[in-house]
């Protein structure tokens, strides 16, 4: 299969990539040190980086920002940061997508715990997730050529929880490697329309 991984450079993008790349063509896509440049708060930076990928058997999302702050704190501004990359980059991936997709393809996002688990000062990025999983769900229903999409809600990363301090205490937090796993159930499973939980 020829897979496009989008993030591939981040904790999970790279971890994915490095399991498929054993059998299968994996382009990495991504801001830095990557095969294809991408932004995905772009409409042109994704229309071109399809331009240059072609035809794909599935793609795959592990890029997203979004911005951490108390709710009363929380600007129209820095809520955008959700909503135009993890949301809207998301959604953008696949809308520009579909015409690079091989029949049969599948789109793959990532959501996180956080839509279900809340913690404080993670409202925007709760609301960015919720979205995309919603959009999956909907979207599964209108799929054409037999093209799926799923997404992925890791909880925190054992590998990356120093990162954020305080902000998960009391999480059970998970190893990358079983992240990659739902990954690999959404390429290469039959499922579609589903959130695959990894908590």
């Amino acid at each position: 299969m020829k897979i496009l991984v989008v993030g591939a450079s981040g904790t999970i993008g790279n971890a994915v990539t490095k399991e498929l790349e054993k059998n299968h063509e994996v382009i990495r896509a991504g801001r830095n040190g990557a095969d294809v440049s991408v932004d995905i708060t772009s409409v042109e930076s994704i229309k071109k980086m399809y331009e240059q990928v072609g035809k794909v058997d599935a793609v795959i999302n592990a890029a997203g920002r979004a911005h951490f702050d108390a709710v009363t704190d929380m600007t129209p501004e820095l809520n955008d940061v959700g909503i135009d990359s993890k949301l809207k980059g998301q959604v953008n991936l696949v809308l520009l997508g579909f015409d690079n997709m091989n029949d049969g393809g599948s789109f793959t996002l990532t959501t996180g715990v956080m839509m279900d688990d809340p913690i404080a000062k993670g409202a925007s990025a709760a609301l960015a997730n919720g979205g995309v999983r919603a959009f999956v769900k909907a979207a599964a229903i209108e799929m054409p050529r037999g093209i799926r999409i799923n997404s992925v809600s890791p909880n925190v990363l054992q590998e990356s929880i120093h990162k954020f301090g305080t902000l998960f205490q009391g999480f059970d937090a998970v190893p990358v490697r079983r992240v990659v796993l739902a990954f690999e159930k959404s390429v290469f499973g039959l499922q579609t329309g589903q959130n695959f939980e990894v908590y």
